[in-house]
């Protein structure tokens, strides 16, 4: 009976040893995220644009995870209330930017 439980001892004190190494591990090499510079995440945008603000704000969430991403709201013909709001959303945000969808051209 002492021979199993020494078995079931070392089999747990092994898998925790193993999961705080891996956890170390993870933490040092993930310690800085990578940038990817010049990454755009456009938002075209058309008509009244409903979901403008949701969308943002998704893209806010994704842009956090993705340092160095920068929003670009297209203006596809939106009408102007939903452009004054555009540009409310666009000064508001960090690394984001109101385009004329004609004028639009990726550097």
């Amino acid at each position: 009976m002492t021979l199993l439980q020494d078995g079931i001892l070392a089999f747990f004190s092994a898998v925790g040893m193993t999961t705080v190494v891996w956890m170390l591990a993870g933490a040092l090499l993930h310690a800085g995220r990578p940038t990817v510079p010049g990454l755009l995440l456009v938002l075209p945008l058309k008509g009244e644009a409903l979901a403008m603000e949701n969308d943002v704000r998704e893209l806010r969430r994704v842009q956090g995870r993705l340092p160095g991403a920068e929003i670009v709201l297209a203006d596809c013909g939106m009408t102007e209330d939903a452009r004054e709001l555009a540009v409310y959303l666009a000064e508001r945000e960090k690394n984001a930017e109101l385009v004329d969808a004609k004028e639009f051209q990726v550097k």
